[in-house]
């Protein structure tokens, strides 16, 4: 089993404390996003997880953690995000510069094959043009060399709650062949910088652009990281064109106070407001309490295993390198 933390609100960044108790009693409770009374007891322990998948744009309150979460038994890598949104789109993160600087302390903690760079979404707006966004990809992209082997990208998803949230904000739309010239570009610049390209579910860098399908949830990078095979099928549960491996997801949506604007995860600030109001490091819930009206169903996994041995910090793999992994039958 995988747990992915989360694509659904920033753990590392605005959850630690909440991270670590949950990691330590070994367990974590989650609520159906779509029905409130269902619940998931989710394990933790690290004989039935095969890697924690986070995913954030500040891993800095999680930073002197990780020692911890190792000793627990953990295997994991990180999804972080960077992307050339201004202030107007990403309005409460730290200054770029502290998080490039968390990128790269992270990346000497780890290694660069544990940390992927998410250029995503590609946002363009009337003050911030195509070309501004590549020349901010071209500085980051040169930051970042040495500190990681992937980039996945993709332009911006208008789903309806990021046309409410977006919709004082004076988007420039690109035609389809501005988008194939943008991807291309933005793959030479990466190749320049020995960082692979990888497209998330976006015809334009995917079947149109030429460009890997990105694999987010990586069973080859998982297997290669933990030493050992890893039985996960395909997430079925995700967009087309994902290649994803299966994970369970401990988040909750409504949750997270980084407040940018073209999140797909926050439905608006006030349920967001009522929703980190209710939180509490020592709930096994992200957000509020049981009412005694739920009905708590133990996630499946697979039975108690060895405890991993890790590839130490600062080791070095290589990513998609045909590492032990095998796929379950559907």
């Amino acid at each position: 089993m995988i747990i992915s933390a989360s694509r659904r609100t920033d753990i590392p960044a605005c959850y630690a404390e909440w991270l670590l108790n949950r990691l330590r009693d070994g367990y974590a409770l989650v609520r159906n996003p779509f029905h409130f009374r269902q619940v998931s007891r989710v394990s933790l322990d690290s004989r039935q997880v095969d890697c924690l998948v986070f995913w954030t744009k500040n891993p800095a309150p999680l930073l002197p953690h990780l020692a911890e979460i190792e000793r627990l038994g953990h295997c994991f890598y990180f999804q972080y995000t960077l992307t050339a949104c201004n202030r107007d789109l990403e309005p409460r993160l730290p200054p770029r510069e502290e998080r490039i600087a968390a990128f790269l302390a992270l990346a000497d903690r780890i290694g660069p094959e544990r940390v992927l760079w998410r250029f995503d979404p590609i946002v363009c707006t009337r003050q911030q043009g195509p070309e501004d966004v590549l020349r901010e990809f071209a500085v980051l992209a040169a930051r970042l060399r040495r500190h990681t082997r992937r980039c996945t990208v993709s332009f911006l998803t208008l789903y309806a709650k990021c046309k409410r949230n977006l919709a004082d904000i004076d988007l420039l739309a690109m035609d389809d062949e501005a988008k194939m010239l943008f991807a291309g570009r933005l793959a030479e610049i990466a190749a320049g910088h020995d960082i692979a390209l990888q497209a998330c579910c976006d015809a334009f860098f995917g079947g149109q652009g030429g460009i890997e399908p990105a694999r987010c949830i990586d069973r080859s990078l998982v297997a290669a990281i933990a030493g050992q095979a890893v039985y996960v099928a395909k997430d079925k549960g995700q967009r087309p064109g994902c290649g994803c491996a299966a994970s369970v997801d401990i988040g909750a949506y409504d949750t997270c106070p980084h407040g940018c604007r073209y999140c797909y995860a926050n439905a608006g600030e006030r349920a967001v407001a009522a929703n980190w109001a209710a939180h509490d490091p020592d709930s096994p819930l992200l957000s509020g309490m049981l009412t005694g009206q739920e009905r708590i169903v133990e996630r499946t996994t697979t039975p108690p295993r060895p405890r991993q041995t890790m590839l130490p910090l600062g080791g070095s793999l290589q990513s998609g390198s045909g590492g032990p992994s095998s796929e379950q039958a559907d």
